[in-house]
């Protein structure tokens, strides 16, 4: 190659983006072992996997995806794992037994869900990796959230029956709802990218809950669609029969699972008109989304596997067999 085309070339490189060269990946957790999946969206099969994490719970990723976090619930601690080599690196102890957490924005800080009585957030510095605060709640926390625009940290309690808001700033609770015990959450924003609507799943509702984030109220219920007795899944689908919720990207779609009907059903929003459902795998549990808007992942707890949905043509293109139990799952960008 000439010194002409070499330069040429090193400009091209030095002229793409970053993401030209970022992976999308979605990480499914297994509840059933200790390892943990990824999946590669553009040809929905396994690429890699990270073992060393017992009954994992959460999933949570750095901004650049270079660092990843599990909580695992039979050790009680917030694993660390590098991005490139798929290592645990270290294990953080924490204040109870985990179940989901979540990153903040900018990366700097992760919040663990404290199930074990009488609940808490526990507060992780991700540039010493130590426990620095810990938020105490009313009743176990199952699921924790922060907000589109980073500014509140949304907390759901299965036993004290309670959604608490809290300001990520002060770390100080704001507001509280009482509903049916909380399960997966999701958000709507405003076109400033401030939250306008929470879709909440609560337990012992086939469908799901609408809160006014304005105003701190439940402003309507929408339930899933009814089939036969004899098409149902049978079992207590855990006191939840629809647990699985994501809203796509551009705001424009909102896609439950039910339990109980094995599918995933797609709404407009924002009037939450039915467009349509998928078949899936048993026990659809959790539903994660890329970053385009273009693929859904739903995991399907007892079929062992994740449903890969084509988000326009509503149909499932791939079932991916990974652990035992899989259950959340994340989608992120990895450089």
């Amino acid at each position: 190659m000439s010194i002409r085309c070499k330069v040429l070339a090193a400009t091209i490189l030095v002229m793409l983006p970053v993401t030209a060269f970022a992976q999308v990946r979605i990480v499914q957790t297994n509840s059933g072992g200790d390892n943990i999946h990824l999946i590669d969206p553009s040809t929905n099969k396994v690429v890699a996997e990270i073992k060393g994490v017992p009954i994992n719970h959460g999933a949570a990723a750095s901004p650049d995806g270079k660092t990843l976090y599990f909580s695992s619930e039979a050790e009680s601690t917030l694993d660390v794992v590098d991005g490139k080599s798929l290592a645990v690196t270290r294990k953080i102890p924490l204040s109870g037994r985990p179940n989901n957490i979540t990153a903040s924005k900018d990366g700097r800080r992760v919040y663990v869900a404290i199930v074990s009585e009488p609940g808490a957030i526990d507060v992780i510095d991700t540039s010493t990796f130590q426990k620095i605060k810990t938020i105490a709640t009313k009743g176990g926390v199952h699921n924790v959230y922060l907000t589109p625009d980073g500014k509140y940290i949304v907390a759901g309690s299965i036993a004290g029956k309670l959604m608490t808001v809290i300001d990520a700033k002060t770390e100080e609770t704001t507001w509280t709802l009482a509903t049916e015990g909380v399960r997966p959450i999701t958000f709507e924003t405003n076109p400033d990218g401030s939250t306008k609507r929470l879709f909440v799943q609560v337990s012992g509702f086939h469908g799901f809950v609408v809160v006014d984030f304005a105003t701190h109220k439940e402003v309507a219920r929408v339930t899933l669609p009814d089939i036969p007795q004899e098409q149902r899944a049978t079992g207590t689908f855990q006191g939840a029969p629809s647990h699985g919720i994501a809203v796509t990207p551009d705001g424009k779609t909102l896609w439950v699972t039910s339990r109980m009907n094995r599918q995933v059903y797609a709404y407009s929003l924002p009037d939450l008109k039915l467009l349509g459902g998928v078949g899936v795998g048993n026990d659809p549990d959790w539903i994660s989304i890329t970053p385009d808007g273009k693929m859904i992942y739903v995991a399907n707890a007892e079929s062992n596997s994740v449903s890969a949905i084509d988000a326009a043509a509503r149909k499932e293109v791939a079932r991916i067999p990974v652990g035992m139990g899989p259950k959340r799952n994340i989608a992120i960008v990895m450089r």
